[in-house]
């Protein structure tokens, strides 16, 4: 394979012939986001979209659907993004703020799936002769994530490479960061349920005092975690709900807490869950609740592929220079984008959305503003990246 670059011109082009309507999708998304497997008129917007362009489309069984370009036979080349949003709500000013109460896109997935329809409609228009098949995922936001079902669909069927993107919030519009090796950590969810005799606060000896039970498991797992793994591993248990009882006298029958365990390192993600469980057992064993325990496995780490971060570093430099591609951190967060990487290589890319000077945001947070100009920088990026590989250049 040869590692000059293909002629972007026509590509670049086309992204410019779209940048329009993608800004108009991007916003009409934005105002009208779905949550996990219900992704209906996310779906529907799309299929009318891609297939009066011209595009093979056909849909997943859930939501979500997949789009293809140039011959029905032969290698593919896959690119994904991911359509839900987050139960939260959107407190951004803009006029295309969302219209679904308690439903936001704060992570990004309505700039992720508008690229993904840019770099579609850009190599349908300049080089429809080859072949690159487009995944509209749903369910990225739940455990194990949507990938999987999407895997079993036959999405990676005849794939050679995939690639993705990731809005960045900390980096400025304009630049690109990359990273080979470990992108993201692993993520797990874990709920935990206690039963017990309650009874009045003033005589906690005649109950299991549950409450007090449920407090020193939500202190103390996180320490027992902290010394009994490779402190190297970055294991990292936090809880994102307690509940137990409901008047300030009442020792409570029943409990619960969940939240997350993630952590950097894979090794450590495939022995957790049994240390997990010994542990809750040992730490709740002398208060002599009951206990029951919802561990959900979540995503191993994304972990890019060394040729296809190098071949996303040369098209990212040839966009947007050397200068603005930058090398990132590996980060907690879990993306359901491991899964395809355990199939075939690839490589996901973040994408800078701060408006340089602007304000810092955060994902998953609904004040989340994204500049929109980062929309046609990741089109080209995804639609680049796809030429390359097909042409043979990489």
């Amino acid at each position: 394979m040869s590692d000059s670059l293909p002629d972007f011109a026509p590509l670049d082009a086309a992204v410019g012939r779209h940048t329009d309507t993608l800004i108009d999708l991007r916003r009409d998304l934005h105002a009208h986001p779905e949550l996990s497997w219900a992704e209906q008129r996310t779906t529907d917007t799309l299929v009318d979209l891609l297939s009066t362009a011209g595009l093979r489309v056909r849909r997943l069984r859930k939501t979500g659907l997949v789009a293809e370009i140039g011959p029905e036979a032969g290698p593919a080349v896959v690119l994904r993004a991911d359509l839900d949003a987050l139960p939260v709500d959107d407190t951004t000013p803009d006029p295309w703020r969302s219209t679904v109460p308690g439903v936001a896109h704060a992570c990004g997935h309505d700039v992720h799936t508008t690229a993904l329809v840019g770099a579609g409609l850009a190599l349908a228009d300049a080089h429809p002769q080859h072949r690159v098949r487009l995944v509209f995922q749903p369910a990225e936001e739940v455990m194990p994530g949507g990938a999987l079902e999407a895997i079993e669909e036959g999405v990676l069927d005849d794939a050679i490479r995939i690639f993705g993107l990731h809005c960045d919030p900390g980096l400025d519009v304009g630049k690109i960061g990359l990273r080979e090796g470990p992108l993201t950590g692993a993520a797990d969810s874990i709920k935990v349920s206690i039963s017990g005799v309650g009874g009045h606060t003033s005589r906690p000896h005649l109950t299991q005092d549950l409450t007090f039970a449920l407090g020193k498991l939500i202190t103390e797992l996180p320490a027992v975690l902290s010394r009994r793994l490779d402190p190297r591993a970055g294991v990292s248990l936090v809880w994102g709900t307690v509940q137990a009882g409901s008047a300030h006298n009442i020792i409570p029958a029943v409990g619960s807490a969940s939240g997350t365990i993630r952590m950097l390192d894979a090794v450590a993600w495939a022995n957790i869950e049994s240390l997990v469980r010994e542990s809750i057992d040992l730490l709740l064993a002398p208060y002599g609740v009951d206990s029951e325990v919802r561990y959900v496995r979540g995503v191993p780490p994304v972990v890019n592929e060394f040729r296809s971060t190098q071949i996303l570093g040369a098209v990212a430099e040839s966009m947007v220079g050397e200068d603005n591609r930058v090398p990132i951190a590996q980060s907690l967060g879990g993306e359901d984008f491991a899964w395809y990487l355990e199939g075939v290589p690839g490589a996901m890319a973040r994408l800078g959305t701060r408006t340089p000077g602007g304000p810092t945001y955060d994902l998953h947070q609904g004040n989340l503003r994204i500049d929109e100009r980062a929309v046609p920088i990741g089109a080209s990026l995804l639609a680049r990246a796809a030429l390359s590989v097909a042409t043979g250049a990489h």
